[in-house]
C-alpha cells in the first residue's frame, strides 16, 4: 500500500497538493505514478481533495488537520482502513509528481526482503558538491551495510582537505511494515527538532534506517517558481 499524505495548506505554495500540471492536480500526478506500483491511498484534512480524487477514481480519507507530519497522517490513514502489522505501507510525498516507479518498486522490494524486528527503509542519489550546499537539499551519511548513519542539512561528511567527493542526497520516500510505521510514530527525539528532520528520532533511539542508493529526475515543489518549472518538465518530456 502506498499511502499519499495530502495536507491542504502551505505556506509558501497555497494548496500545492492541488496546483494544476497542465490539467491535471499535482496530488493525482503522484498518485497515477504509485498506481503502478501498489494499491494507493491519499490521506487528507480537506473535503475539497477528496473530492478531487474521487473524480479521477482514487481512494482518500480524511485525516485530523492537527498532525505534525506525514507520518503521523499516513500512520492513522492505515489504521483507518485496518492495514495489518505485517503489511508494506510506503509514504510517498505528494510534492514529487515526477517520481520514477522504478524508485517505489526498488523501496518496496527492499522491504519484503529485509530481516528486521524494525522495517524502514528510504533512498538517496548521488548530488555533487555544489547540490550539497543548499541546506533544503537534506544530506545522508551512511554505513558500510547502507543503514544511515546521520542525515543533515549541512554538508556532512565535512571536506577538510577539499578532496574531489560526492555527497549523498536524501530523497524523502519511506517505507515500513505497519509495524514499523506505529513504533517510529511514538519515537522522542530531540536532533529532530534541531535539524527539523522527523527520520532522526530513528537512529537517536537506536534503530535503523536501510538507504537504497538510486538514479531519478524527481524533484520537489514548494514554490511558485518549481510549479512553473514543473510545468515546462512535463512539456519538455511529452
Amino acid at each position: 500500500m502506498i499511502i499519499i499524505p495530502a495536507r491542504l495548506s502551505s505556506s509558501r505554495l497555497p494548496k500545492k497538493v492541488l496546483a494544476d500540471i497542465n490539467g491535471t492536480p499535482m496530488i493525482i500526478k503522484c498518485a497515477q505514478i504509485a498506481k503502478k506500483v501498489d494499491d494507493v491511498l491519499i490521506a487528507t484534512d480537506s473535503k475539497e481533495v477528496i473530492e478531487v480524487c474521487k473524480k479521477y477514481g482514487f481512494n482518500a480519507v480524511m485525516t485530523d488537520k492537527n498532525h505534525q507530519s506525514g507520518s503521523d497522517r499516513i500512520k492513522e490513514a492505515a489504521d483507518i482502513i485496518g492495514l495489518k502489522d505485517d503489511e508494506i505501507v510506503i509514504n510517498m510525498q505528494g510534492d514529487e509528481p515526477f517520481l520514477e516507479p522504478k524508485i517505489l518498486k526498488a523501496v518496496k522490494n527492499e522491504l519484503i526482503k529485509l530481516n528486521r524486528d524494525f522495517k524502514m527503509v528510504s533512498c538517496y542519489k548521488e548530488i555533487s558538491e555544489l547540490e550539497a550546499e543548499d541546506p533544503n537539499l537534506v544530506k545522508v551519511v551512511i554505513d558500510k551495510n547502507s543503514d544511515a548513519i546521520y542525515f543533515s542539512r549541512s554538508k556532512i561528511p565535512y571536506n577538510r582537505d577539499n578532496l574531489p567527493h560526492s555527497y549523498k542526497g536524501h530523497i524523502g520516500i519511506y517505507g515500513f511494515d505497519k509495524k514499523s510505521l506505529d513504533k517510529f510514530v511514538n519515537l522522542k527525539g530531540n536532533l529532530e527538532h534541531i535539524e527539523k528532520l522527523e527520520q532522526l528520532r530513528v537512529i537517536e533511539n537506536g534503530y535503523k534506517i536501510k538507504m537504497i542508493k538510486v538514479n531519478t529526475k524527481s524533484f520537489g515543489i514548494d514554490t511558485k517558481e518549481d510549479l512553473q518549472k514543473a510545468r515546462e518538465y512535463e512539456k519538455s518530456s511529452n
